[in-house]
């Protein structure tokens, strides 16, 4: 089966007047097709400039990266990226904001809007579509943003932790929802989280990312006891917590190497 991401190799350096980062060493990879993959690891570790480096929007310093066994040199229609904040314009409805991916790449026609309609009616904001920003909660306003995203067809979603600014009811409630829609239209996803829990809840694996530099410390196998659970249900499980204390442990032991160094 061909990956539908591959980093091989990737080392990624700041360079600053200050002087030069190492943000990523040596990183390899892989993301296989309809996967979803979580990184965590501590504040620094890289795991958006990883983000930034599959969606093409920076070049690695060494190494090499592939989406779909093509190169990664630009930025890609098969790549969508969903952020922490929802970017929607406050002057446009949220119906012109879901098909704004739409007008920038040259794809809005008859069909392509009304799968973004369709889209909304899933989210459940069809009656929400002549209204503006101002007038949803975060909640509704990330998942137009997900919309939005889903509007361009990519193959693969970037999720750098969208719903870490929600209340916590309101993201259980989106975990769940981007859970089911990803598998539903057999999307590919990277998650970048700070929540063990939801790494563990969302995720077929979770990749550790050790600090200072960011390199691959650790991966875990979610197992499909818990992966065939929705979100919310797998925190539950019996095999949850084990593999929570796993990852933690893992954070408790970079934090004590850096207390001693």
């Amino acid at each position: 089966m061909q990956a539908s991401v591959r980093l091989s190799g990737v080392t990624q350096v700041y360079v600053t007047p200050q002087g030069a980062s190492l943000a990523v060493e040596n990183i390899d990879f892989t993301l296989l097709p309809g996967e979803f993959v979580s990184l965590v690891g501590p504040s620094g570790c890289g795991k958006t400039t990883l983000l930034s480096i599959i969606a093409g929007l920076i070049r690695p310093t060494a190494g090499l990266v592939e989406v779909g066994g093509v190169p990664v040199v630009a930025p890609s229609m098969k790549v969508g990226y969903m952020l922490q904040q929802d970017y929607l314009f406050p002057w446009r409805t949220i119906r012109d904001n879901a098909l704004l991916g739409l007008e920038l790449t040259g794809r809005l026609h008859d069909s392509s809007k009304a799968y973004t309609m369709h889209l909304l009616e899933e989210m459940g904001l069809s009656g929400a579509a002549d209204r503006y920003p101002s007038q949803l909660s975060g909640g509704m306003r990330q998942r137009v943003a997900l919309v939005r995203t889903l509007a361009t067809e990519p193959d693969i979603l970037l999720l750098d932790e969208p719903f870490s600014a929600l209340d916590y009811q309101t993201k259980l409630q989106l975990e769940d929802l981007v859970s089911e829609t990803l598998a539903k239209h057999k999307k590919t996803a990277v998650l970048v989280t700070h929540d063990i829990s939801e790494a563990v809840a969302m995720s077929d694996r979770v990749v550790i990312l050790d600090r200072n530099p960011g390199r691959v410390r650790k991966e875990l196998i979610i197992p499909d006891e818990i992966r065939r659970l929705s979100p919310f249900d797998a925190r539950e499980a019996p095999g949850f917590h084990p593999l929570f204390r796993e990852i933690w442990e893992e954070f408790e032991a970079m934090d004590r190497r850096e207390g001693e160094a």
